[in-house]
């Protein structure tokens, strides 16, 4: 006997919002550490599980094979708290995960067609303090045969417990043993089994245009699978730092956070954690976390619970068309370093402001994004070989990394954590232009922009030259600073700003909000 679907489903699925959407609720997302294959389902992924005779084209041996490692994940939060990221299949949810959100405001589409608190913020079901429920449900994948678990970050954010069930319908609690924000990494572990089955990670990176599979939970409706190709490699979606995203085109939507995308051996090329639509639902644009990066982050997060990244001291920028022009380089490639901080490895080093870094241990520096990714995965305590371009030299430099420092002593560290600290926050990390080879001599340049500030969403970049504040003109970070201040005590809603970027001067007026503080 058949049933038509439920209107509580049809419901929930008529309630899907437009913009891009963090793929799960939460969810559980498993990888590899490369331990001993077990006969249940490792020893079977090795081989090309896809028959390519034209005639008989199919993924069924391949899915058949990796699905017992494919889980759902629901997530229970105290009733008092926050609601998890994304909401639910059933009802309303939280906010939108940051990553997210700062990818709609790129795309124009923080305020769907749900209101101005955008298409993904919906307000919180009513709870009993202390209560526990579900508010989630989302992906994951197991990676080993002890039942680690790997998901993203905003898929257990915050949660109080997190249940795993495997296709087979057996249910088990999950523990949270670490987290990554910056990498949207998460790992679990299911207690007490020595006998899951698993899949493997990727040794290698994806070419465009081979093809993948995705499985996953999506809508709270249990496995199911969707194929494509990889689409591009590489994108930054402005999540942050550490973006490296590989964009697919198989069908991906809500509830897919934290699963995995296969190649056609059944090893893990991805983790599957964003889609770009302007409906909610799939239009053919999905972004998963390397499995690469995967590896690296669970590998930390497994030894210690939490990730150690590698730091040298530089505040950098992109290299533009212009910057290059000015620095004398061919072409608009490597990290210019705006600014070297005392006391730590680049200063020890000897770097300086205005070089511009080209090679990581040998290998090209593409840009600053490159450079801050490549550097932000390395252990602290390695050793690295820069070159830099200096007056139209190149210069070797050997510097030991250190241990990238929290959030307060960064903020010491480049003098912004007091003197800042009663005007409006924009989320800019400036410096004097002067101090800046090719940067001119009026004005502050744009270091670094925290994409989820002010500033960041009204389209400034880093490399960008603040010439004034308020209509008066500025040489330092101080002064920008008092313009804001200024502003703020005559009470203005907004402050406006002229700024000279690539596409020439103009004008960008900052909303301030008298809650936040520098």
């Amino acid at each position: 006997m058949t049933r038509s679907p439920s209107s509580s489903l049809t419901k929930r699925r008529a309630a899907l919002m437009a913009g891009v959407v963090g793929l799960a609720v939460a969810g559980v997302a498993v990888g590899q550490f490369g331990y001993p294959s077990t006969p249940a389902l490792a020893q079977t992924t090795q081989a090309p599980a896809a028959n390519l005779s034209a005639s008989t084209f199919s993924f069924a041996d391949i899915v058949q094979k990796v699905t017992p490692a494919v889980v759902s994940v629901k997530v229970k939060k105290d009733g008092s708290a926050q609601q998890m990221a994304m909401g639910d299949e059933d009802g309303p949810g939280g906010e939108v995960p940051p990553q997210i959100e700062r990818f709609l405001k790129r795309f124009g589409l923080e305020n769907g067609p749900q209101g101005p608190q955008g298409p993904m913020q919906r307000m919180p079901r009513n709870g009993a303090p202390g209560e526990r429920r579900v508010v989630g449900q989302g992906s994951g994948f197991i990676i080993s045969a002890d039942g680690y678990v790997v998901t993203n970050n905003h898929v257990v954010d915050g949660a109080a417990e997190v249940d795993v069930t495997t296709t087979d319908g057996k249910e088990y609690t999950a523990k949270v043993i670490g987290t990554d924000p910056r990498t949207d990494v998460a790992l679990l572990k299911i207690d007490g089994k020595a006998d899951l089955p698993f899949v493997k990670l990727a040794d290698g990176a994806p070419r465009v245009g081979d093809w993948v599979i995705a499985v996953g939970n999506p809508f709270g409706l249990g496995g199911t699978v969707t194929a494509g190709i990889v689409s591009a490699r590489g994108r930054d979606i402005g999540s942050g730092p550490y973006d490296d995203f590989v964009q697919i085109d198989a069908p991906i939507n809500r509830g897919n956070s934290g699963g995995p995308t296969f190649d056609l051996s059944g090893n893990v090329i991805g983790m599957n954690t964003a889609i770009v639509s302007p409906s909610g639902g799939n239009v053919g644009i999905a972004f998963a976390i390397p499995s690469e990066t995967v590896r690296t982050v669970v590998d930390q997060l497994r030894q210690n619970g939490s990730v150690e990244r590698g730091y040298i001291g530089v505040q950098i920028q992109p290299v533009t068309d212009d910057l290059a022009s000015g620095l004398g380089l061919n072409a608009a490639e490597g990290a210019l370093v705006a600014q070297v901080q005392a006391d730590t490895p680049a200063a020890k080093a000897g770097l300086k402001s205005g070089d511009v870094v080209t090679k990581l241990n040998g290998e090209p520096v593409k840009d600053a994004r490159d450079l801050s990714r490549k550097i932000g995965m390395m252990k602290p305590g390695t050793s690295v070989a820069l070159v830099v371009m200096r007056d139209g030299k190149t210069l070797p430099f050997d510097v030991k990394l250190e241990q990238l420092p929290g959030e307060k002593q960064m903020a010491a560290l480049s003098g912004q954590d007091k003197a800042g600290h009663d005007v409006p926050r924009l989320g800019l990390q400036l410096a004097p232009a002067k101090s800046v080879q090719g940067a001119g001599n009026d004005g502050v340049v744009v270091t670094e922009v925290d994409p989820n500030g002010p500033a960041a969403a009204r389209g400034i970049r880093s490399g960008d030259v603040i010439l004034d504040v308020g209509g008066k003109a500025v040489s330092s970070p101080a002064d920008v600073r008092d313009g804001l201040a200024a502003a703020k005590t005559e009470n203005r809603k907004a402050v406006l700003m002229r700024i000279k970027g690539e596409q020439g001067v103009r004008f960008v007026a900052i909303t301030l909000d008298p809650k936040a503080r520098g």
